[in-house]
């Protein structure tokens, strides 16, 4: 679904369906990288069908869906510039290809936003952090799998050193007031977004 929505999007700004293609295939190769244990085309997918689910509460969906696709295309545990290199490399692409450039911004603005979860001035962005965030509202099992999926992606670093920088993660989103920024994912998945987390740094002091 996701690829067909991608690639239709672009033949709207280009008539080039080799060019088209050519810009999913780089998607599905950054996403499809090895070490992609849960920052892969599944979690893209995901984020589509939760802000499908509220499609008629977006203002901008086809730059949500440029967002959605670019957000994690650059992907290294080991650096903290990983949202810097997504935006980057999404305005090469969308530069290319003729998307207006005060939408780019806003795609640039809503992939930079992804490294903190804050509150956001434009509605749109707030949908799609929240869409982001959906997993920590997941049920038990799929939680738990969801956890180990991200402790491979972080196996380079040995428990000691893993365990308190995920605690400071999970502190990070308990401390905020409201985890969810929009009511209808707030209503869905604070809750249960919570236990997860309290449960999973339960967990983590062990």
């Amino acid at each position: 679904m996701l690829h067909e929505a991608f690639v239709q999007l672009v033949l709207e700004f280009t008539k080039d369906e080799g060019r088209a293609e050519h810009c999913w295939l780089e998607i599905e190769r950054h996403y499809a990288a090895k070490g992609r244990h849960y920052h892969n085309l599944n979690h893209l997918e995901n984020i589509f069908e939760r802000l499908t689910e509220v499609h008629n509460m977006l203002l901008d969906f086809k730059t949500l869906l440029f967002s959605i696709c670019f957000h994690d295309i650059i992907y290294n545990p080991r650096r903290s510039d990983n949202e810097a290199k997504s935006a980057k490399f999404a305005k090469s692409i969308l530069t290319s290809i003729g998307y207006p450039s005060e939408k780019t911004e806003r795609c640039l603005e809503q992939i930079l936003a992804t490294r903190h979860h804050q509150t956001s001035p434009n509605s749109d962005t707030n949908y799609f952090t929240d869409a982001d965030l959906s997993i920590l509202g997941a049920p038990d099992e799929e939680y738990q799998k969801y956890c180990q999926q991200i402790r491979k992606e972080y196996a380079i670093y040995p428990d000691f050193f893993y365990k308190p920088g995920r605690r400071k993660v999970i502190d990070h989103f308990l401390a905020m007031e409201k985890i969810f920024k929009t009511l209808e994912f707030r209503n869905r998945f604070e809750a249960q977004a919570r236990r997860n987390l309290l449960r999973e740094r339960e967990v983590l002091q062990r």
